[in-house]
């Protein structure tokens, strides 16, 4: 997710709607995002150049998607100013979902939801103040404020049965306080590949909790999104040279041995 001020700017966008494109324009921004998002993936760190990437993805893997709600991905969600419908993440993200379903070393798939409305949750003095200005202004009903938090139809769609649905509870990280670790751990995962938003906070916080946790990620960077697009080549760069492989949906259907 987004440091505070960055969070607040792009609430403040909300207002902002799809109906402002005609559909072959929002086809055409969304094939120009994915092209960016391509563009912004960097040469894999010479260490991970070290690796053979396609057997690490034959260990026993688990597929974790986080923060990939209406909230981002619909026009009137509370983090709509972002627009990440007319980017490339959400349909890199089906491709990587509908290919790890295909591999039978994928043992394990998380959904995991990032809540902006926060306020039943424990929270540090530190917490209170930044979640509460997350929605300031924002007049949403319970019912918006449950849906706003719901997986987005496109990914809701790959759900199966056995599958974890559940929300982060810190700040960036699916580790602390969820289910996540003990599936891992019953499972005996080795890999984890990473999608999501946002790449700079719960991408990264997820890659760097996973390395220190003993576990392989693995982050498919055009199946991620930062807050602004110019934000995310320095993101990939940043989890690529420290803590993580960066690839692109393609390579990994390609490491795969599978058919896009």
């Amino acid at each position: 997710m987004t440091t505070t001020p960055s969070r607040r700017a792009f609430l403040a966008g909300t207002a902002g709607s799809l109906a402002a494109l005609g559909l072959a324009n929002a086809a055409a921004a969304q094939a120009k995002s994915t092209g960016d998002e391509l563009a912004a993936i960097p040469e894999l760190a010479p260490q991970w150049k070290r690796l053979d990437l396609a057997k690490i993805l034959q260990k026993r893997a688990a597929f974790v998607s986080v923060s990939q709600n209406n909230s981002l991905y619909r026009d009137w969600g509370a983090q709509a100013g972002e627009r990440h419908w007319e980017r490339g993440s959400l349909p890199a993200t089906v491709k990587v979902a509908q290919a790890a379903r295909k591999a039978q070393n994928f043992v394990s798939f998380s959904w995991v939801g990032y809540a902006v409305f926060r306020e039943t949750y424990p929270q540090s003095e530190f917490d209170k103040v930044q979640y509460e200005t997350w929605v300031e202004g924002l007049n949403f009903s319970p019912e918006k404020k449950k849906a706003d938090n719901e997986l987005v139809d496109e990914l809701k769609a790959l759900v199966r049965p056995g599958d974890l649905e559940f929300n982060e509870l810190a700040l960036q990280t699916a580790f602390a306080g969820t289910q996540l670790p003990l599936e891992l751990a019953r499972k005996r995962v080795e890999v984890i590949v990473l999608t999501g938003i946002h790449t700079d906070l719960c991408i990264e916080g997820n890659a760097r909790a996973a390395r220190d946790n003993g576990y392989l990620p693995i982050v498919i960077g055009d199946a991620t999104g930062t807050q602004k697009p110019a934000q995310l080549a320095p993101a990939l760069e940043r989890i690529n040279n420290f803590f993580a492989p960066v690839i692109s949906s393609d390579t990994f259907v390609k490491l795969l041995g599978q058919s896009a």
